[in-house]
């Protein structure tokens, strides 16, 4: 083939939707990692932070990642999800750096919540900020996405977080052309979101291009539950049917998202392969979010509410 053959076959060579959203997110990690001296991603041993690391890997290797891993463990995650993050990191052979909420309970930085819904899911936004500014990271990876919850939606691709953590939807930068702000003062960080254009389709079906594992709670299997606000909680040592009226039954179940136990929600399926739950997500129409955690549901503005403190 002639040169001008080969520039006539890559002027009509066209990126498929997934290597899209890659290129993309590839591109936002290396302009922050080029512009921040101390960055960190956010690990939860889910499946959107799981592509985080496949970005990551495709942005940076053969060499090593320019910034740890971190996790941020309530102590109340489910064991299959900490099995899985430590077989992961294993693997990858990069540094994992875990911040306790447990630590938080014990400095006196937080107090742990009482009653049949308490949960430690909000404590965990200490927990981060505290180990923030220890390491002094001025940057923080993430695995959201808009579609996950109208906050998010809002929610720039580098955003701004002040010296105290916090986010303030009404001081978001300009982002034009591909071009994006990591700059930041004194104690300040930014939060950068590489998955922002992705939808929850668009993840599932990149991990089934790329043959990549992920936790066997995102997989129908059965499991003692009990349901609460309309919502399947599996029982554990952390969670347990304790009001009126709530009975533990088994039921055939997966995951949509893998947090907090105290506040993650089931949902019934029978999807046990990654193409079951590619076809059974493009036939839902609520979001995993709305379908499955409790902590989004306490006010219209919850998740606004959290990020404004200094949340994901």
């Amino acid at each position: 083939m002639s040169r001008r053959d080969n520039l006539a076959a890559m002027s009509h060579y066209v990126l498929s939707h997934l290597r899209a959203l890659e290129a993309e997110a590839v591109h936002i990690m290396r302009e922050v990692a080029a512009q921040r001296e101390r960055p960190v991603l956010l690990f939860s041993g889910g499946k959107d932070s799981l592509v985080l690391l496949r970005l990551a890997e495709k942005a940076f290797r053969p060499g090593g990642f320019p910034f740890p891993v971190m996790h941020v463990d309530t102590g109340h995650n489910f064991p299959e999800t900490i099995a899985f993050r430590d077989h992961v990191m294993d693997a990858l052979g990069e540094r994992l750096v875990v911040a306790h909420v447990q630590d938080s309970l014990d400095a006196g930085r937080v107090v742990e919540e009482t009653g049949p819904r308490a949960s430690r899911n909000r404590l965990q936004t200490v927990t981060l900020l505290d180990a923030i500014a220890e390491h002094g990271f001025d940057a923080a990876f993430g695995g959201a996405r808009r579609d996950e919850e109208r906050s998010r939606a809002k929610e720039r691709v580098v955003s701004h977080r002040d010296e105290f953590g916090q986010w303030d939807p009404r001081q978001q930068r300009p982002e034009l052309w591909s071009l994006y702000n990591a700059r930041v003062g004194r104690g300040e960080h930014v939060r950068v979101f590489p998955l922002s254009n992705w939808t929850e389709l668009d993840v599932w079906q990149y991990l089934a291009a790329e043959a990549m594992p992920v936790p066997s709670l995102y997989f129908a299997h059965e499991r003692e539950v009990f349901r609460r606000d309309g919502m399947l909680y599996a029982v554990g040592e952390h969670m347990r049917p304790s009001l009126e009226g709530e009975e533990p039954f088994r039921a055939k179940v997966r995951f949509r998202t893998i947090g907090d136990m105290s506040c993650t929600g089931a949902i019934e399926s029978s999807a046990q392969t990654i193409a079951d739950v590619i076809a059974e997500t493009a036939a839902t129409r609520v979001t995993e979010r709305g379908a499955t955690r409790a902590d989004d549901r306490v006010s219209e503005a919850a998740m606004e509410d959290r990020k404004r403190e200094g949340y994901f």
